[in-house]
Formats: structure tokens, sequence, C-alpha cells
């Protein structure tokens, strides 16, 4: 199984419609990098569910449930989409400036890319952040 970090603006999409909706189709990626990031994607994977912009924080973690298909709104088919669900919200929000502040974190996408709006995270960063976050995933 891999991670992911999934980065979304409230005003787009928030954790509580995505738990409202059970299942949600992730679009609007319109970056190679964070495409060939979810076209890696696999059925099962994780990923950190990202409000950013107001107040950026992990708030929960999703699941992948349906791997990469093609955006039917992209004429030059460049860009992809992937299904999720939520498994759980975080018992506390893991901010930014927390995630900066960690040393151990400073490799991560979110740090060093910070536009980068998918990005993989490995096991040793999934499991800090999940504690951070009270979360058992």
């Amino acid at each position: 199984m891999a991670y992911w970090l999934m980065k979304t603006e409230p005003g787009d999409y928030s954790w509580e419609q995505l738990v409202e909706d059970g299942t949600a189709v992730w679009d609007g990626v319109h970056n190679h990098q964070a495409a060939g990031n979810m076209r890696a994607m696999r059925k099962g994977d994780r990923a950190f569910f990202y409000r950013s912009m107001q107040d950026p924080a992990v708030v929960g973690v999703m699941e992948i449930v349906r791997e990469a298909y093609e955006d039917p709104n992209d004429p030059r088919r460049s860009f992809v989409l992937v299904d999720v669900q939520p498994v759980m919200p975080a018992e506390r929000e893991v901010g930014l400036k927390q995630i900066k502040s960690d040393p151990r974190l400073q490799h991560l996408a979110l740090v060093r890319q910070s536009r980068l709006s998918v990005s993989p995270v490995d096991d040793t960063a999934w499991r800090l952040i999940c504690e951070m976050a009270g979360i058992g995933a």
C-alpha cells in the first residue's frame, strides 16, 4: 500500500462534504507531476485529506477506491481522475506549521513543493502524521 497527500481548498470541497457524499471523484488536478502521482495510485492506497489555503491542515484519511481514469472534461487527455472514500477524520488536525516545524518531515513535497496538490508520503512520515493526528490508519 502506498500513501499520499491530496490537497483541496475548503471552498472547492471539504472533508464534511466528502463524508456526506460517501464517495467522490477527485478532480481539478491540472499539474503534470500531480497527475502522474494520481496515475501511480492503486485501489486501497490511503491518502491524507489536506485542507489548503485557509488554516491548512491534514483533517482526515481517505482511501483510493477507483484507480486513475480519463477526465472526460479534458480534451487533451492529459489529466486523470481517481475516486476516494473517507476512512476517518483526524482526532487532532495537523497544521502546516506543525508539519514544517518537525525536522523528520522536511523531505515531504508538502514542505519542499508547496504548490503540488497531490504528493506521495513515505511510510515513516505517514505513521508520524497519523500519530500527531490521533489516527490509527
